[in-house]
């Protein structure tokens, strides 16, 4: 039994309160006097790109109303670490995180401030269905996006110098990705827009094309690749081959249940937090044919080992693919980013950032889940 006179910090944003927050909570106060503090308004709508269903009065009230909260507090902060100053006079000696809030950035925090990290897997309780903010929101059924390899190849200024592929998976909203954080968050909403809450029916690539048009209107000054409309429609696992255009001039998807299930047991993604709003990963490339060719390979090596289920040649060649992209973006990664690579280096087979914004998530290939990184699902025909 863990002591009842320590102080345990949860953050978060608790937009419509359900079963999984009751149980995360109630896991929390077991370690102590829970402290909850949650996301203003203004720093829900940053990350989200929503503003939440209640107000953060309301969900403050609602949170208290909790016999297993001692006090819940607004984060005086923004971003992902919002709670930052707060901990000057809240003096936690745990700070409590689920999988989804789990970050090397917290971790990291906790060590240089004393304060014990524990990440909690997320567990409903009893008999009760998994919950989360997500599944109860209208527009939950549209998919996320993530490439697996060679992204960038999608746009015609990389693929002019080589042709390649760009590898997707569409994903289900199990998750409520971050925005500007390499999900296609951007594209989703676009989606949301046109569509409400599901993807209509028809032929699936002409759907994607209507995406596409929708996001890019004449006169568009940077165009969004077509993977993000592509690999948010297109179920499964999809090699996207691109020869200096704008739309692939082929398409080949992989929906074998086997293959689909053996990558959602051997990927996982670490959070790392939305890119800055002045973040551009255009500057100072340097992209020429032998650089664009090495992204091609890479992401040709990477479909060929997920067909063949080869672990260890899927990890090598997300890597192989990673390290491309930076070669041609230096502005991808910075020192911390390294620094946390480098954290999985021991644990994980392979690893890139998710989408090529130098943010977000860190995506890792291992033989075994790695403790804290969260899972995904992907979506199914």
């Amino acid at each position: 039994m863990e002591q009842l006179n320590q102080t345990v910090f949860v953050t978060g944003c608790f937009d419509l309160l359900h079963s999984g927050h009751v149980a995360f909570l109630s896991e929390a106060a077991r370690y102590g006097d829970l402290v909850v503090g949650i996301g203003s308004d203004e720093t829900v709508r940053n990350l989200k790109g929503r503003y939440p269903v209640y107000t953060q009065d309301e969900r403050k009230y609602l949170l208290e109303s909790l016999r297993c909260v001692r006090r819940c507090t607004v984060n005086s902060g923004q971003g992902i670490l919002d709670f930052l100053d707060d901990l000057e006079w809240i003096k936690p000696d745990i700070l409590f995180v689920n999988e989804d809030g789990n970050s090397p950035e917290k971790e990291e925090l906790c060590r240089k401030r004393g304060i014990r990290y524990i990440v909690s897997r997320r567990i409903p309780h009893a008999s009760l269905p998994v919950r989360s903010t997500t599944a109860l929101r209208t527009e939950c059924n549209i998919p996320y996006r993530l490439d697996l390899a060679g992204g960038w190849l999608d746009q015609p200024y990389v693929s002019k110098f080589c042709p390649g592929s760009v590898l997707t998976i569409s994903l289900e909203p199990t998750i409520e990705f971050n925005e500007r954080s390499g999900m296609a968050s951007s594209t989703r909403r676009k989606a949301v827009d046109l569509w409400g809450t599901d993807l209509p029916g028809g032929d699936r690539e002409q759907v994607a094309k209507i995406l596409f048009s929708y996001e890019n209107p004449p006169g568009t000054d940077v165009v969004s690749g077509s993977q993000d409309a592509l690999g948010i429609v297109l179920p499964g696992l999809n090699r996207l081959d691109y020869d200096g255009g704008y739309w692939p001039k082929a398409i080949d998807s992989c929906r074998r249940e086997e293959i689909l299930g053996w990558i959602e047991a051997h990927l996982s993604l670490v959070t790392l937090g939305p890119r800055d709003g002045d973040y551009s990963a255009l500057s100072e490339t340097d992209i020429n044919p032998g650089k664009a060719h090495d992204l091609s390979v890479a992401a040709q090596q990477c479909w060929e080992a997920i067909l063949r289920m080869d672990l260890r040649g899927f990890g090598e060649s997300v890597t192989g693919s990673f390290e491309a992209q930076v070669a041609m973006f230096p502005h991808m990664v910075d020192r911390s980013l390294r620094a946390v690579v480098d954290s999985y280096r021991s644990r994980a087979l392979g690893w890139k950032l998710s989408g090529a914004g130098g943010g977000g998530y860190l995506v890792v290939v291992s033989e075994e889940r790695i403790e804290g990184t969260m899972t995904i699902k992907i979506r199914r025909p």
